[in-house]
Parts: C-alpha cells; structure tokens; sequence
C-alpha cells in the first residue's frame, strides 16, 4: 500500500460507477415507459370526439406518480455524470443522458402541466380544448425522444465503458 492511498477506496470508485450506470439506466428506462405510452396511442387519440378524448384522459388519473421515476431519473444520471467527469467518453454520454432527462422536464413544465392545468386535470375542457390537446399530445411525443435519448445514451456508456477501460 502506498503512503496516503486508501486501497479501499480506490476499489469502491468503479463499484459505485457500475451501481450508478445500473441505476440510471433503469430508471431512465423506467421514465420511458408513460411517455413512449403516450406516444404510441397519440394517432388514436388526437382526433377523438370531445367527450371521447375527456373520457381516455382520465385514464391518466395518478400517473403523476411517475414523476418519482423521473427525480430517480434525474438524481442519478446527475450523479453519474459527475462520476464519470474525467473520462471523457463516458462524461459525453452521461451528459446526454442528464440533459435528455432535464428535457423532458422543461417540455412537461412549459407544455404539458400548462394544458393540465387549463383543463384542470382533464376533467374541464375550455373553448380551446383542441389546442390544449395538440400541446399536450405532442408534449409527450417530446417527451418520448428525449426519454429514448437518455436511455440510449446510458446504455451506450454503460455497454461500451469496459471495453475502453473506463470501469
């Protein structure tokens, strides 16, 4: 042991990487999941009668829940992204991935909670109910290629980091 290293420590370092690479990329996964949802059912719902379209948003009653997974998200690719600063690949793909899912969170703040809002949940829907619903759907379509973004980007650095000796 050499004077002033701490072996343990060093050890740790890749461990607590390899938890964060892990971490992020199941919860950047996780993230997906409601926006890709949204996503996938937007050509079925964006031409829905008014009463048709007011019934199917109440489907998404809780789903603010998912806003949990989206801090996960957040806090560990933060987390990560400083890890891995002094390497350079990996910093790159790390912040992608934290920027992906700051992205979705500025779409959600300056689209979508606007259009929940005016509509109060989905439960009212006001003379311009059809452009909250433009706003809200494409929102999540945003939402769905940033969420992609991240995910990829995670599991690219978490795929390729061994091999360039970034442990």
């Amino acid at each position: 042991m050499s004077a002033g290293v701490d072996v343990r420590s060093t050890r740790a370092r890749p461990r607590m990487r390899n938890v964060l690479w892990f971490l992020s990329l199941v919860f950047t996964g996780l993230a997906m999941v409601p926006s890709v949802a949204h996503l996938a059912e937007l050509s079925n719902k964006i031409d829905l009668s008014r009463e048709d379209y007011l019934t199917v948003q109440q489907t998404y009653r809780n789903w603010a829940l998912w806003g949990i997974v989206v801090m996960l998200a957040l806090l560990t690719t933060a987390a990560l992204t400083i890890a891995v600063r002094r390497q350079v690949r990996a910093f790159v793909l790390a912040l992608i991935a934290f920027l992906g899912v700051v992205g979705t969170q500025v779409v959600f703040w300056t689209f979508t909670y606007p259009a929940n809002q005016a509509t109060n949940n989905w439960t009212v829907l006001p003379d311009n109910w059809q452009a909250l619903r433009s706003q809200w759907e494409y929102s999540h379509a945003a939402s769905a290629v940033l969420n992609l973004i991240a995910f990829l980007a995670v599991a690219a650095g978490a795929a390729s980091r061994d091999a360039a000796g970034e442990g």
